[in-house]
């Protein structure tokens, strides 16, 4: 019995650290937030016509930057764009996803 509860208390202590792992966390973010409009994978297509794909972004902003410009709060010139901010936990996860499917 003490075995069966220990096990079921490991379980529940490592569950929430499972769950945030950055790189899911930050692609779950850009998802949410960004997915309507932008290619947020490695592979994909934006779905607006003028939202660059995600995988490009290393070629016109600075990586080690972005976490600080998403926290900072992004805006873009046209209308279509929502203006968003992220706190830096997210900021972070992001960016960590991001620099993974750079192409």
């Amino acid at each position: 019995m003490r075995v069966l509860i220990v096990l079921i208390a490991l379980g529940l202590l490592t569950a929430p650290a499972s769950a945030q792992d950055p790189l899911r966390h930050g692609r779950a973010l850009l998802q949410e937030f960004c997915g309507s409009c932008h290619a947020i994978g490695s592979h994909d297509r934006s779905r607006h016509k003028g939202a660059p794909p995600f995988r490009t972004l290393g070629r016109s902003f600075d990586l080690d930057d972005f976490p600080r410009l998403l926290a900072r709060g992004i805006s873009s010139g046209h209308p279509d764009m929502p203006e968003f901010r992220f706190g830096d936990e997210d900021a972070h996860d992001a960016s960590a996803y991001l620099r993974t499917i750079q192409q």
